[in-house]
C-alpha cells in the first residue's frame, strides 16, 4: 500500500518531535542531578579570589549563590594554570559527571567558556610601601612626575604578559621593572606574594597588580602599610577589564540562570567585592565610588 507523502512527513515530525522531548527529559535529569550541589571550580591556592579554606572573593560568591539557590557549595580544585578549564569545567572521564558546574571568575571574552555577563570592572593598580620615600604620591601622575633620579632607582614588581609591561615601556622605566610569573610551576605559588612578601619586605619599591589582588593585599599587609593607586587606561595600555562567570558551552538554561542569580543577587554581590576593597571602575575606567 502506498503511504502518503504527507503521512510520512507528518510521521517523520512526531518522531522528531518524541525524541526532542526525551532529550529534554534526559537533559533535565541530568541538570536535576548537577544541581544537587553548587559545584565550583577553583584554584586552590589563589587568594584574594579563592583558597582550600575558602577564604576568598569567589568562595564568598559562591555562597551567595548556594545560599539562593537553597544549595549546598562544593568545590572541585585544581591550580589554575595553564589547561585550567580543561581540567575542571571540561573534564570528564567516559561514563563519569563532570566535577564541576561554574568558575565564578573569567575576563569576558574568555573563549573557553560560556561568558554570562559581567559582574564587576575592576582596574590594575601601582602599590607602594608607606615610609620609603613615596609617601608624596598621591596618583599615578605623581609617580610619574617623580625626579628622573628618584624614578630611575626604583624597582617596579611585575608579573609578566600583563599590561604593567606595555606601561613600563611607554614611560621609558624598562630597566626599572622586576619581573615575576604569573603561572608559577610552583603550586605554593599565589599572586599576592609579590605583595606580602616581595613589597613588604622591601626587595622591590612598588608594584603594579590586578585590582583585586593589590586592593585584598593592601587590607591583609599590616606593616608596612600599603597604598592602592587605581591605573587608568592609556592610548596603547588598557588597564581595566570586565569579569564575569563562566559555563561549559551549550548549557543555555544554566548560564541563564546564572545571570538571574548576577542581577538578583547584584547588592550582595558588591558588598562581597567591597569587603575584599576590589578597586571598582565604570565602563569607561573612572573610579566608582
Amino acid at each position: 500500500m502506498m503511504i502518503p507523502r504527507r503521512f510520512v512527513a507528518t510521521l517523520r515530525f512526531l518522531v522528531g518531535l518524541a525524541g526532542a522531548a526525551a532529550l529534554s527529559l534526559a537533559a533535565s535529569a541530568q541538570d536535576g542531578d548537577a544541581r544537587r550541589a553548587l559545584r565550583v571550580c577553583q584554584d586552590p591556592n589563589n587568594l584574594p579570589f579563592s583558597n582550600l579554606a575558602a577564604e576568598g572573593i569567589e568562595n564568598r560568591l559562591a555562597e551567595v549563590f548556594g545560599r539562593a539557590m537553597g544549595l549546598p557549595v562544593t568545590y572541585y580544585s585544581f591550580p589554575a594554570r595553564m589547561a585550567f578549564i580543561r581540567n575542571t569545567l571540561r573534564y570528564k572521564l567516559p561514563g563519569e559527571d563532570y566535577p564541576c558546574d561554574i568558575v565564578m571568575g573569567v575576563p569576558v571574552g574568555f573563549d573557553q567558556v560560556s561568558v554570562t555577563k559581567p559582574y564587576y570592572r575592576s582596574t590594575y593598580a601601582l602599590v607602594y610601601a608607606q615610609g620609603r620615600g613615596l609617601d608624596a604620591v598621591k596618583s599615578v601622575d605623581d609617580f610619574l612626575a617623580l625626579p628622573p633620579e628618584q624614578l630611575k632607582k626604583l624597582r617596579i614588581g611585575l608579573f609578566d604578559r600583563t599590561p604593567a609591561s606595555a606601561w613600563l615601556a611607554k614611560h621609558g622605566l624598562v630597566d626599572q621593572g622586576v619581573p615575576y610569573l604569573m603561572m608559577s610551576p610552583d603550586p605554593a605559588q599565589y599572586p599576592g606574594q609579590l605583595l606580602e612578601t616581595e613589597l613588604a619586605a622591601g626587595k622591590i619599591d612598588a608594584a603594579i597588580v590586578w585590582g583585586p589582588i593589590a586592593g585584598f593585599f593592601a587590607k591583609r599587609v599590616k606593616e608596612p602599610l600599603l597604598q592602592v593607586l587605581p591605573m587608568r587606561s592609556e592610548p596603547g595600555v588598557r588597564f581595566d577589564y570586565a569579569m564575569a562567570m563562566g559555563v561549559r558551552h551549550g548549557e543555555r538554561e544554566w548560564k541563564q540562570q546564572v545571570e538571574q542569580l548576577l542581577d538578583s543577587r547584584r547588592d550582595e554581590i558588591q558588598a562581597v567585592l567591597r569587603e575584599y576593597r576590589v578597586p571598582l571602575v565604570d565602563d569607561a575606567g573612572a573610579p566608582l565610588r
